[in-house]
């Protein structure tokens, strides 16, 4: 299908934005202020907007003001907790994401092909560069890579914040193996209506696009954009068994024993107990059932140009000194 980018018309002005920051991602937030005020004012953009995300508001109420107000770009500044409550308030609006990494998961960065460095993620608004993504709902909130429960939420819940900050993402591993031999969960998976699949596993994934932190692919057909949801469900019961899984992850190729991957628009999980639950790599309540539905070209996203490249990242490398030259010139003024 297409991919959604809308390129800006000729002597086009510069667009409004706002950015939302989680403040405690961010070293030094003054700095912060000065550089991406100062880039997009080179770029000749209005001065952005500033919301500061807290505790209780982690960015939707933000979000939500920032549409109000008129914004044509939300920039979200953050770890994943940020960018997916940027999310829930930019879903089906027409206002464009743009991701400024600050924490250590950032999963749809990882996903599409997206930069850490904040010069590029700046020049990537500022390009215009769009695509037209799917999200996935699952209540009142929305994910854009993908929900699970189960030994992923474990994982997460076990990796601290110091760890994640002093060595990144291989923090996850620390987490995971905290929780490789927990017993299996018992669940009914129905996907579209269908009658239920039961297993017993340890996660259930179900996914928009399909690699995990450290950008490790698992469902290497999930595309962002394709109308449908992936579930990926994972039995491994030794520690052999998820050495061979992870082997297989690493090496992509063939199948991948102890998975099960399945497909539709809207899937229903119920445990035989509460479980564990995440989105976009941020845990939520727990709970005995997790249900997602498709809700099709809901966002759209700034990306590198062109943004036809299955991953993106054709582009993102020489988005990364556009956006340096940016910084730069910014700062001398």
């Amino acid at each position: 299908m297409d991919s959604g980018e809308r390129t800006p018309a000729a002597g086009d002005g510069g667009l409004r934005s706002a950015v939302v920051v989680n403040p405690v991602k961010v070293a030094d937030l003054d700095e912060l202020r000065r550089t991406v005020d100062g880039a997009l004012t080179a770029a000749g953009w209005p001065e952005p907007m500033w919301f500061e995300t807290t505790v209780e508001e982690t960015g939707r109420r933000q979000t939500e003001e920032a549409v109000k107000a008129g914004v044509d770009v939300v920039f979200a500044c953050g770890g994943d907790g940020t960018v997916m409550s940027c999310v829930s308030g930019l879903v089906g609006t027409g206002v464009a994401l743009a991701v400024l990494p600050q924490g250590t998961g950032n999963l749809l960065a990882a996903n599409l092909g997206l930069s850490n460095d904040l010069g590029a993620g700046l020049e990537v608004a500022i390009e215009r560069g769009r695509r037209l993504l799917d999200v996935g709902a699952v209540e009142d909130r929305y994910f854009t890579v993908m929900a699970g429960m189960g030994f992923d939420a474990q994982m997460l819940h076990s990796t601290s914040e110091t760890t994640k900050a002093r060595i990144g993402w291989p923090a996850y591993i620390v987490g995971a193996v905290k929780h490789l031999r927990d017993r299996p969960m018992r669940v009914s998976i129905r996907i579209d209506g269908q009658p239920p699949v039961r297993r017993r596993a340890r996660s259930v994934l179900i996914a928009n696009v399909g690699r995990l932190q450290g950008g490790l692919p698992l469902l290497t057909d999930a595309e962002p954009d394709d109308g449908w949801l992936d579930v990926a469900v994972l039995t491994p019961r030794t520690l052999v068994h998820w050495l061979a899984m992870g082997w297989a992850l690493l090496r992509r190729r063939g199948s991948v024993p102890r998975m099960e991957v399945f497909r539709g628009r809207k899937v229903e999980i119920v445990s035989n107990r509460t479980q564990p639950r995440e989105l976009d790599g941020d845990v939520i309540e727990p709970g005995r059932a997790l249900k997602a539905e498709i809700r099709p070209e809901s966002l759209w996203l700034c990306v590198p140009r062109p943004a036809r490249h299955p991953d993106l990242s054709v582009d993102v490398d020489s988005a990364a000194e556009r956006g340096e030259r940016l910084v730069e010139e910014a700062n001398r003024e």
